[in-house]
């Protein structure tokens, strides 16, 4: 049997375990120091989880949870590649996305705050990699919301990415934000990704894949590795 080869992650990248101004890391995060685990034949080969049960329209938040119209807001396309340090396409790649509406509420018993929820808009969805690395959403616009992390604090626009590779340990989580978002600089979760890293959390606006008449377009690659790696959550 043949294994793909399983590499360490650098931290570099990635946000601290504690950020005071993120104020539950100060609770939550780990003090001490990391034990590395000599990955097992489980953490390599398996299990994976959904690649082939992906919908038709799994990929397309605006029509994946129609009841009886179309959901409400700025419609989106999203798209990128998921590439490694070298920039070689990582293919068959799952891609799960979860985000809040247009109004900024997510479908989820924890989310009370006074907002309307859209009957139309689960706010999840998923797709798969092509040969070429590729994957394309179509979806609503999320809007901001409050959270209680400090007074009057406010999260940006921002939809949820998870990755699964070829096995349960090569899963990531990371978040997409938008170009010239104003709450960015106020948002310690954003800031707790380092200078120089943070910003390839941020999408660049793609006239290119604007779908005129119907969606706008948004560019986001998703870097695995190296020194152009994508911050992902600890």
């Amino acid at each position: 049997m043949s294994l793909t080869p399983f590499k360490s992650r650098d931290f570099k990248s990635h946000p601290a375990f504690i950020h005071p101004a993120y104020t539950s890391t100060v609770l939550r995060g780990q003090t001490r120091p990391l034990v590395a685990i000599k990955p097992s034949l489980s953490e390599l080969t398996g299990p994976v989880y959904g690649h082939d049960a992906v919908g038709e329209l799994d990929h397309d938040l605006t029509k994946n949870s129609i009841v009886d119209g179309p959901p409400i807001g700025e419609r989106i396309v999203v798209t990128g590649r998921v590439l490694d340090e070298d920039g070689r396409p990582q293919p068959d790649t799952l891609l799960e996305i979860w985000q809040a509406n247009a109004c900024g509420r997510y479908v989820h018993e924890a989310d009370q705050h006074e907002a309307p929820l859209d009957g139309n808009f689960l706010g999840a969805g998923r797709c798969v990699t092509d040969a070429d690395g590729r994957y394309r959403f179509y979806t609503i616009k999320p809007g901001a919301y409050p959270w209680p992390n400090h007074a009057n604090a406010w999260r940006p626009n921002h939809i949820h990415f998870s990755l699964f590779g070829a096995s349960f340990a090569t899963r990531l989580v990371t978040q997409m934000y938008f170009p010239g978002d104003p709450l960015l600089d106020l948002d310690p979760i954003y800031k707790s990704s380092p200078p120089g890293y943070r910003e390839l959390m941020v999408s660049q606006f793609s006239l290119d894949d604007t779908e005129e008449g119907f969606a706008l377009g948004y560019n986001f690659d998703l870097i695995l590795r190296g020194r152009n790696a994508t911050p992902m959550e600890n």
